[in-house]
Parts: structure tokens; sequence; C-alpha cells
């Protein structure tokens, strides 16, 4: 099987060598999302409330260009530059999956693109 590129112009264009999202057998891998505005390019916020927000909205999108959505997703990475913003992010995280449990490692990092605080990457099924 040949893997499928997933792009959406309703999510932040890569900012390197890479794609938003990959397709193959069944499965949706993301790029790690921060929170910038797929327009503008710039952080939506300069809280980690804000940005973990943001970066899920786009984990949606690009989920959604891949034929997948959050109930799908069967595993999360979430990179924090400073864990003491955990508590907050849980928060947003579990208001944002609901129910969907997916398996998850979180762990801290020196620093994120743009200066982001947080960023997410997911598995997730398709099909």
């Amino acid at each position: 099987m040949k893997p499928i590129v997933v792009c959406t112009p309703n999510a932040p264009a890569a900012i390197g060598p890479y794609s938003q999202a990959v397709k193959v057998a069944g499965l949706l891998f993301s790029a790690g999302q921060i929170g910038l505005d797929p327009e503008t390019m710039e952080l939506v916020a300069d809280d980690v409330r804000g940005q973990a927000m943001g970066a899920l909205d786009n984990l949606e999108a690009i989920l959604a260009a891949g034929g997948s959505d959050l109930s799908r997703v069967v595993k999360t990475t979430i990179f924090l530059v400073d864990m003491s913003d955990f508590a907050i992010v849980n928060e947003v995280y579990a208001h944002r999956f609901g129910e969907t449990r997916p398996a998850r490692s979180t762990v801290a990092v020196r620093a994120l693109p743009k200066g982001a605080l947080v960023e997410i990457e997911a598995v997730a099924q398709v099909g």
C-alpha cells in the first residue's frame, strides 16, 4: 500500500519538509500540531490553554481531511515546554476528546517551533 499525503487549507501549512498527515493501511498519522492560525501562521494565543485549543482545532481539521475524527484517534503524543502546564492541557484535551480515551504520552521538551508551548500529534483509524 502506498502512503497517501493528507493536506488541507483548514490547518497550518507544514513549516518544514513534512506533510500535515499521511494515510496508510487504514491509519492516519498526523504531524505534530501547534496552535497556529492557518491563515496568518501566527500563534492563536500567548497562553497554553489557547494554544492547546488551537492545536486541537488544527488536528481536527487534518483528521477530517483524512476521513477521520477525534473519536477514531487511537494514540496521541503531547509535547509540553513546561510540565506545570500539564493540568491545563489535560482539561482542554479531556473536554475535546470527551469519552474517547486514546492511548497517550506526554513529554517535556526544551522548545517547540514558533515558540509554541504545546504540540499534539495523533494516530487515528480511517476508512
